[in-house]
């Protein structure tokens, strides 16, 4: 069965988490399908927003567990490790969104916070629990929630394992919408549409500005900022968008 389902809407790509039985419980073979529409998504010039999801009962519950039978630890940190596979999509230069309903746990909380912006349903529920069976989060889980919540936050939710609700998560900002069940697929492809007809090369630039920049000191960050400024500024697109905004601007003064 095909892991990942895809559509496109309009310079949206909507990729599907496609393991329904198994609430969408992430493999191996879902991570490379995974990793495989990103990178063609990378290099498609048709693609400009990337909408990923799941279904109303799960985004995802996490790793598949099954998996790890027979496992050795040599074997995770070489030949079957997956930590390409996580820094593909981490590093996936076009604006990626998360549509979360249902289960958002462990690998799935890991696979969201991978995304640049999440929208969720009402009644979504996050957790890291790994701590409960022994291990604790493997996919940035630890690095990713402390950089969102801070330090006692990401303590607090990693060493107890505890859910939290959509609410919290806007709270806390991990989420940036909530909105009704049966509306928060059509909402996070509605935001992907508006990101979508902007300019392509000022859209990476501004996610690459923010991804990479909170890598950095922020002396750093600001002149790498500056850099990737005059760098669009200097494209076409920018310089026929400059001048249609004042072309506007300037018949607005005269019929006034």
């Amino acid at each position: 069965m095909t892991r990942i389902l895809r559509e496109r809407r309009d310079g949206v790509l909507l990729l599907r988490l496609n393991r329904p039985d198994k609430l969408n419980a992430i493999d191996a073979a879902m991570l490379g399908e995974l990793c495989a529409a990103l990178e063609e998504a990378r290099v498609d010039d048709t693609v400009r927003v990337v909408v990923l999801t799941g279904n109303e009962r799960a985004f995802s519950a996490g790793a598949d567990i099954d998996g790890f039978a027979g496992v050795t630890v040599e074997e995770l940190a070489t030949s079957r490790s997956d930590l390409p596979q996580w820094d593909t999509i981490r590093r996936f230069p076009k604006p990626l969104i998360a549509a979360v309903s249902g289960y958002v746990f462990g690998g799935g909380l890991e696979l969201a916070l991978a995304c640049d912006i999440i929208v969720a349903a009402q009644g979504a529920r996050f957790a890291a629990p790994e701590i409960k069976i022994g291990l604790i989060p493997g996919a940035g889980g630890t690095q990713l929630l402390a950089r969102r919540f801070g330090k006692y936050r990401a303590m607090e939710l990693v060493l107890t394992g505890r859910e939290f609700s959509a609410e919290e998560a806007e709270r806390w900002g991990l989420v940036n919408l909530i909105v009704p069940a049966e509306e928060y697929l059509e909402r996070a492809l509605e935001l992907a549409q508006q990101i979508a007809q902007y300019p392509p090369a000022a859209v990476r630039a501004a996610k690459a500005a923010i991804v990479t920049g909170l890598e950095m000191p922020l002396d750093a960050a600001l002149r790498f900022e500056r850099e990737l400024f005059l760098r669009i500024f200097a494209t076409p697109e920018a310089q026929e968008a400059i001048q249609r905004f004042l072309e506007r601007r300037r018949a607005k003064q005269r019929a006034e």
